[in-house]
């Protein structure tokens, strides 16, 4: 089987120009917390309609990232810059108790909408996730899968150019998950933006990504492509079992030998 290598990080080298399409784009970015520094110099593109899954140990400095890019940790435009809108789901849903479901979509058009179109959009946004009939319901009425995809109605109503989703996922159980990955596909299908996930998990970033980063010590250290159409991929699927194994590699985990443990 021939080997799959990853790209270098641009970190390896001088900074590329802009690139045509580009809806984000970070040079030599620094972050620092006290005397912690987090990020030393990050470089990375995010073209426009691409799905980036970024990966990393804990404490990586993925999230740290990912808040930059949303400008919630404002960052120089020289070492940050993102075009058009942007949108970021999180860990936890963040849904406010006080505010039925569909007010808590429209939250996200209170400064570009009338009260009408607001609603109109929000029940639009409701219906694609699949919780129609959710829209008058209370927040804490519901379950941790359809919270999640209130959350992914919220960030994607206001048609973002660059969707963030920061592990979305993790606190979902596992047939969740996999309905969770589904619905992001067609909805990354139907509204293209350009979607940069945070994640832990090496699989569901294989699954649902175009390309896979890896962020070591303050800096993107791997790339991975990932060609595989996605209708074909699988945990067996030959190409991606490679690629799973060197982005373990990467991370410092081993992956477990299947036949011994067979064995055992």
């Amino acid at each position: 089987m021939a080997s799959v290598t990853p790209t270098q990080s641009p970190n390896q080298g001088p900074n590329p120009g802009p690139t045509q399409g580009t809806v984000a784009r970070v040079r030599d970015h620094h972050r620092a917390y006290g005397d912690t520094t987090v990020l030393r110099g990050v470089d990375l593109d995010v073209r426009a309609g691409e799905f980036v899954a970024l990966l990393g140990r804990s404490g990586s400095g993925k999230s740290t990232l990912l808040r930059s890019l949303a400008g919630l940790d404002p960052a120089p435009a020289s070492e940050v810059s993102v075009e058009g809108r942007t949108s970021v789901a999180f860990q936890e849903p963040r849904l406010l108790p006080w505010r039925r479901v569909d007010e808590n979509v429209g939250l996200a058009l209170l400064n570009s909408s009338r009260t009408q179109e607001r609603e109109r959009r929000a029940a639009t946004a409701l219906e694609e996730v699949g919780l129609t009939e959710k829209g008058g319901a209370w927040p804490l009425s519901l379950s941790g899968g359809q919270a999640q995809r209130v959350s992914l109605a919220r960030a994607l109503v206001s048609e973002p150019d660059l969707l963030l989703l920061d592990e979305p996922f993790s606190a979902l159980d596992a047939l969740t998950r996999i309905e969770m990955h589904r619905l992001v596909l067609q909805l990354w299908a139907r509204h293209e933006p350009a979607v940069l996930l945070v994640t832990h998990d090496v699989d569901e970033a294989l699954m649902l990504a175009d390309r896979v980063l890896v962020l070591e010590d303050g800096l993107l250290a791997h790339e991975w492509p990932v060609p595989t159409p996605r209708h074909a991929r699988t945990p067996t699927h030959p190409h991606l079992s490679e690629v799973r194994e060197q982005v373990l590699a990467a991370l410092g985990v081993q992956p477990v030998d299947q036949k011994a443990a067979g064995a055992a």
